[in-house]
């Protein structure tokens, strides 16, 4: 049986509903439904800086964290970062990689935007062509370019959340 919860999220001095499956637990386990699980309820991640509001993410854990104004975490995604492979576009090779710092949210696109190496939705650039964007492949691992992908059904709710300005520490 699935269940939708609605949620508050307050960022930025702003109110965001988030919607979220929930699905009853099965007395039987399996293998498949524990990893699910360990992706969907992660341990609780400290924040490395607190008081203000920001985004960080956690490249070591693929984990995206939204921390408020006291330094608390109030939401967590799953993200796929650069995969650290070799990748040739618009004549370039370059290396897939999420570069690690702070940031701020300097551009931001509604809806589908087409970029060189495909379809981003929801885009919010962090530094040059590095995007927090959704995705329709979000495994648990690197497997971007560079951008950091966030789930499809997460991606217009961050980005209503997030605005131009918004500190994303990469770590």
């Amino acid at each position: 049986m699935t269940v939708v919860l609605l949620s508050l999220v307050a960022f930025s001095g702003q109110v965001v509903q988030a919607s979220q499956s929930v699905e009853e637990k099965s007395t039987q386990e399996t293998p498949a439904r524990n990893l699910h699980r360990a992706r969907a309820e992660p341990t609780p991640l400290a924040p490395r800086e607190t008081g203000y509001a920001h985004i960080e993410i956690d490249l070591s854990r693929e984990r995206l964290s939204v921390v408020d104004g006291s330094g608390r975490v109030v939401k967590t995604l799953p993200v796929s970062s650069g995969s650290g492979k070799l990748f040739t576009s618009e004549g370039r090779t370059r290396r897939a990689i999420t570069p690690k710092g702070r940031f701020t949210v300097f551009r931001k696109i509604s809806g589908w935007h087409k970029s060189p190496l495909g379809m981003l939705y929801y885009p919010s650039y962090i530094t040059q062509g590095v995007a927090i964007h959704g995705s329709s492949s979000v495994p648990p691992r690197p497997a971007s370019h560079g951008c950091i992908r966030i789930p499809m059904s997460a991606a217009k709710a961050f980005y209503d959340a997030t605005p131009i300005g918004t500190v994303v520490l990469v770590h």
